[in-house]
């Protein structure tokens, strides 16, 4: 019998767990109560924060120090989540502490499962708690200090939610087809429709729109055997990373290419770039560059030769690591649709520089191959070459 785990810090939020749990089980969830709390709880909770903590380092509600505690706890939760196979969906009530720590649990939990977190953080910048898993963040709106008529809502709202998502049963279906991972960005959308037309049928294709968290969650979903190809040919995530731009995917993209030896076709869309948000947002030391607005609030700065030589050392070295079949596309007609003939991006010298630091940095052999086309990258031909190359290393 799976239940709805319902958690939080029973210390400080013992009346609103209560509340959230009746109103669950009121709609017909059966609700488990867990505290990741480090004090005394005011509720009786079925599963306590000694057995949470006991997945965690010795001593971890001996301490004073609330930092280490919230560490320790969100740690030991995260160990102690993985070992249930009872939960059929989990929601967390929390402030900074709390959503700190329930959050490091669920996002151990399998995408698809159903997480909802009420938080006060929840109308911020939640990317630490959600991270590339499938948390769903609730503003909480006032502090969760004792229940108000605000407050008994949005919970109430909260447990229907849980509840429906519960109820669904919905898990991910085994695969059929081969899973490939593409990347993309709104100036190579035509390249990778093109690709995901010639694939349709033979594989399931899996677009990851390039905005730093999608390179991250295409490469946790390749580490975890559910994307066992990849189409990598928007990699502007690495500009955003070497240059200062807002969506960057770390110093960790193509890693799971590498640990993994998953077919890997990839090229070097949307190099031409760095991106940032409203214009009065750009570092100064950006000044006197050349942008083009995307829109309201996303600016664009085109990479100059220096910055697109240092991207693909960079992507040069990450593919030396990558032990599986490599195939690397270069377009020498432009990377993007900005950088097309006539295009507010069309550099020549920098893409020469991309291309020519690719070239020298790469090992190349039979397993490692570059190809290089006369045509750019949205072009009829880039889709076709791409999808031979993948239909050659995945057979």
């Amino acid at each position: 019998m799976k239940r709805i785990y319902v958690v939080g810090t029973a210390d400080t939020k013992g009346e609103e767990l209560a509340f959230l749990a009746e109103r669950i089980r009121a709609l017909g969830g059966d609700p488990l109560v867990v505290d990741v709390g480090t004090r005394a709880p005011a509720i009786p909770p079925e599963v306590g924060a000694a057995e949470i903590a006991s997945f965690g380092p010795p001593g971890l509600l001996e301490g004073t120090d609330r930092g280490v505690a919230v560490a320790g706890m969100a740690a030991a939760f995260a160990a102690f989540i993985i070992t249930r196979n009872d939960i059929a969906g989990i929601i967390g009530i929390g402030g900074g502490g709390g959503t700190s720590i329930i959050t490091a649990g669920m996002r151990k939990l399998p995408i698809g499962l159903p997480k909802i977190m009420v938080s006060t953080l929840a109308s911020g910048d939640v990317a630490p708690y959600v991270g590339v898993s499938d948390v769903v963040m609730v503003p909480s709106i006032t502090d969760l200090a004792g229940l108000n008529r605000i407050s008994r809502v949005i919970l109430s709202n909260a447990a229907q939610a849980i509840v429906g998502m519960s109820a669904g049963g919905e898990v991910l279906p085994p695969a059929t087809k081969m899973a490939v991972g593409l990347t993309m960005f709104g100036v190579t959308t035509p390249a990778v429709t093109q690709i995901v037309e010639h694939l349709a049928g033979s594989v399931e294709a899996l677009v990851f729109h390039a905005t730093g968290t999608g390179g991250k969650t295409m490469e946790m979903l390749v580490d975890s055997g559910l994307i066992t190809g990849v189409i990598d040919i928007t990699t502007t995530e690495v500009a955003d990373y070497l240059i200062g731009g807002v969506l960057p995917a770390g110093p960790e993209r193509l890693d799971a290419i590498a640990r993994t030896r998953v077919p890997y076709v990839g090229s070097v869309g949307a190099c031409d770039m760095v991106n940032f948000w409203a214009p009065a947002t750009v570092p100064e030391r950006f000044a006197g560059r050349l942008f083009y607005p995307h829109n309201d609030n996303v600016t664009l700065m085109r990479t100059t030769p220096d910055e697109c030589r240092a991207i693909g050392e960079w992507i040069g070295a990450k593919l030396n690591a990558c032990e599986g079949p490599v195939r690397l596309l270069i377009p020498l007609r432009g990377v993007s649709a900005l950088d097309i003939e006539g295009g507010p991006f069309r550099d020549a010298e920098a893409d020469a520089e991309l291309f020519g630091a690719i070239e020298r940095t790469v090992q190349w052999n039979a397993n490692r191959r570059l190809i290089t086309l006369d045509c750019h990258i949205n072009d009829p031909a880039f889709a076709a070459a791409a999808v031979a190359a993948f239909t050659e290393i995945a057979a």
